[in-house]
């Protein structure tokens, strides 16, 4: 077992439009600061440059998009992420706002397991790079235009694609939009790209799982016609700058988790599958 790491320092990210978030970091606030923990504070998003600078945690306090706007400063200064669902579906924010109360004095005290989470570094052009906890999606700027993109792996070419768009995701995001455009769910644990077509002229086409030292580039087919490139949903870049180049990141995102975290178990729950165990677990 590894030593336990109690939580000394502490940060908080709010989404106040979540309804009751506000009132849950109040209470965990106050159960910190009773047991003498440093606090730091934000609702802002996205989560101010150097805000996690000296942090050992950050509990997030909203939902999924929550967490994604903390994702980079988690990154950059290696700070476990904590996530507290007041959203919906929440497959970042593991726990319920009902069970991190009762949780919250253990977990400060070290009763977690630290998880690290793949990223995809994005080149868009030589000046711009952004790192994806979830997906990077490339896309006609205009609504229901739909683009030809070029697509290499490791320099040999693939296909071209005739679609609404392409969706790049990691393991982490397979439970994001590629699920909702017909892409597999992978096992966060997983060193691997999926791609997923929307909408594809072409109905063989369909979604590709690449191995981790995979080198992907997107070239657009026609040069004169805008690209949109969507880093999480969170940062957006026009461009007619290609190539587009993706890879995975030699960084990763540091998440803490219940020590009895079961990644099937959270998505049975958020996905609703239906079925028990059939047959003697024993």
């Amino acid at each position: 077992m590894p030593e336990k790491t109690s939580i000394k320092r502490l940060a908080f990210v709010t989404n106040q439009t979540k309804s009751g978030a506000s009132e849950v970091v109040d209470r965990l606030r106050a159960i910190a600061e009773e047991l003498g923990v440093e606090i730091r504070a934000t609702s802002e998003f996205p989560v101010p440059d150097g805000f996690l600078d000296g942090m050992d945690a950050c509990c997030v306090v909203g939902g999924d998009g929550t967490f994604l706007s903390a994702a980079l400063e988690s990154t950059k200064w290696q700070v476990p992420l904590i996530g507290v669902n007041r959203g919906t579906l929440g497959f970042l924010t593991t726990y319920t706002s009902e069970e991190i109360e009762s949780l919250f004095p253990s977990v400060l005290e070290g009763e977690y397991q630290i998880r690290s989470r793949g990223l995809l570094e994005c080149s868009a052009h030589e000046n711009h790079k952004d790192l994806a906890l979830n997906d990077v999606i490339i896309k006609s700027p205009a609504v229901s235009k739909i683009v030809h993109l070029n697509v290499f792996a490791n320099d040999e070419f693939v296909t071209t694609y005739v679609c609404d768009g392409l969706i790049f995701s990691t393991p982490t995001g397979s439970t994001a939009y590629t699920l909702s455009a017909g892409g597999p769910l992978v096992h966060p644990d997983s060193r691997v790209i999926s791609l997923t077509p929307i909408c594809p002229h072409t109905l063989s086409n369909r979604s590709i799982i690449f191995p981790e030292n995979v080198e992907l580039r997107v070239e657009n087919a026609y040069p004169d016609e805008p690209l949109l490139v969507a880093v999480d949903g969170q940062r957006n870049l026009s461009t007619k700058d290609t190539p587009i180049e993706i890879r995975l990141s030699s960084q990763s995102l540091p998440i803490a988790q219940k020590i009895d975290y079961s990644h099937f178990d959270v998505v049975r729950q958020k996905l609703k599958w239906s079925g028990g165990y059939a047959g003697d677990p024993s």
